[in-house]
């Protein structure tokens, strides 16, 4: 590394400005965890007393709380502390743009249905992009005291205090895969179509986990995730946490555009272009 302490906490930031454009992306892991355990002081303990929800859906129902808001707020002030020529983009905040090459995605409560029904599978994803490229990614899950954490081919799931290191369960078929999904209705058309065919195949299906999925993708309980209709704060964490466990991470025509919102993740390669195949037949 050539420009020193770039861990340094916030009364290093001055020194920050001018070299974190040489660095690497494990060079900010400490940021990243000092990020989610300051979203976990605003989120868990409004989770266990119970929140209102705001709906910032023109139709439909997309739930917000001031859990959402604090905790993107806070993790949004520890970034710009320390390293202001980062870029910040959020799920409940404008974007903060810089000119420099790495910038930070935040998702302070993914699953804020679960969030508000008081189900302890919501989670906090956090994601470092170099380029717009994800290239450090955090699944926290406050309320099993469980964090998943990926970079280049590094993955570690630390719960409890204890480490172990992230590996899928390598699954290769869809007939042996345990498959899961948020909801099957935010499919349409050949889609869904798809999404069925692939679930009628499938040993099990489970529902409703929404980032937490992926999490468990990795650790090797869950085989395959299939989404529709993610936005960018959605996807950005998981896709380090998946590949360094040794996952496939792609979209629906066996590429990596995600600008649709459409995500296939795989406890292996031939699981993945298994998915695919079935996906664009649908089609």
């Amino acid at each position: 590394m050539v420009c020193g302490d770039l861990n340094g906490g916030l009364t290093g930031a001055p020194r920050l400005r001018h070299c974190t454009a040489m660095a690497e992306p494990s060079d900010f892991l400490d940021l990243a965890h000092r990020l989610a355990d300051a979203a976990r002081a605003e989120t868990l303990a409004r989770w266990e007393s119970g929140v209102l929800a705001d709906n910032k859906a023109a139709q439909g129902w997309d739930p917000v709380t001031e859990a959402d808001r604090e905790a993107e707020r806070v993790m949004r002030e520890l970034i710009a502390a320390t390293f202001p020529d980062h870029c910040v983009d959020g799920e409940e905040f404008p974007p903060r743009p810089t000119s420099g090459p790495w910038s930070w995605s935040l998702d302070p409560v993914d699953g804020t249905r679960a969030f508000v029904c008081q189900l302890p599978t919501w989670v906090t994803l956090i994601a470092l992009l170099q380029e717009g490229e994800p290239m450090l990614g955090v699944i926290d899950v406050p309320c099993l005291d469980e964090r998943y954490v990926g970079h280049g081919s590094e993955g570690e799931l630390i719960r409890g205090g204890s480490r172990s290191v992230l590996k899928t369960s390598g699954c290769t078929t869809i007939a042996e895969a345990r498959l899961s999904s948020t909801d099957p209705n935010l499919f349409k058309g050949a889609d869904f179509d798809g999404f069925k065919a692939i679930s009628e195949q499938a040993r099990t299906t489970r529902y409703g986990f929404d980032g937490y999925a992926y999490a468990r993708l990795a650790a090797g309980s869950i085989d395959l995730v299939i989404e529709s209709d993610l936005k960018s704060f959605d996807y950005n964490a998981l896709i380090p946490v998946v590949r360094a466990a040794g996952g496939t991470f792609g979209d629906f025509n066996g590429g990596q555009d995600f600008s649709g919102g459409h995500v296939i993740a795989a406890a292996s390669q031939d699981l993945y272009e298994a998915a695919v195949a079935v996906m664009k037949a649908a089609r």
